[in-house]
């Protein structure tokens, strides 16, 4: 059966006049790809911000904090006086039995011994009663002022002999070599004995020895 010419024609004008328009696609959120630039007159949402550290919590009042400055130095102090030195009590005399020839070479061991135990080299000082020690010798003949500036710098053992006990500067440990100079040793020893701080040793005969500085040395 057919349809009337005016209800088909109504339909064709009907289509001619509702063109059909493609739906468009729905893009999901979670759906990557270009940012687009929102429009002009259009306010752009505010970005969440994102999870991060937490920032440290401040100091509370009257707790230190991470890290204290220094305190700065007074000025208005005084500077400190140096105490008087305290009295030195008498050294300790060491005897170690030795022959006029002898009597040097064991003065040198003792120095390495003492050096061997951990006393500075500044520390020590040698006396000789009878002929010079080499190193003495030697020094000596480049000029006394510069034999003396090695005693007044006080950085190395120093070697004297009894002609210049007066002029030495006392160390802590005295070495005496009694290798000679029967005259001689009477002098050195009690000046080599005002010298020592700590410890005063003689290389020599015992009965010498004690007989100038007294029995039971």
């Amino acid at each position: 059966m057919c349809n009337p010419p005016e209800r088909v024609a109504s339909a064709f004008d009907k289509n001619q006049l509702m063109p059909l328009i493609p739906e468009e696609p729905h893009i999901h959120e979670s759906a990557q790809g270009p940012r687009v630039t929102p429009a002009a007159g259009r306010t752009a949402p505010t970005p969440r911000p994102v999870p991060g550290p937490r920032p440290a919590a401040p100091a509370r009042p009257g707790r230190p904090g991470p890290v204290r400055p220094m305190p700065a130095q007074r000025s208005s102090r005084e500077p400190a006086k140096p105490e008087p030195p305290a009295p030195t009590a008498t050294p300790q005399i060491q005897l170690i039995p030795a022959s006029v020839e002898g009597a040097l070479d064991a003065a040198e061991e003792a120095v390495d011994l003492l050096l061997e135990s951990g006393r500075a080299p500044a520390d020590v000082l040698v006396i000789t009663t009878g002929e010079q020690h080499p190193w003495a010798a030697h020094e000596l003949s480049f000029g006394e002022a510069a034999y003396w500036a090695q005693h007044d710098a006080g950085d190395d053992v120093f070697y004297a002999d009894a002609s210049a006990v007066s002029r030495a500067v006392g160390r802590p440990v005295v070495v005496v070599a009694v290798n000679g100079g029967v005259e001689a040793v009477a002098a050195t020893l009690p000046q080599a004995l005002g010298l020592a701080g700590a410890l005063l040793i003689v290389c020599g005969d015992p009965k010498q020895i004690n007989s100038v500085l007294g029995a039971g040395v």
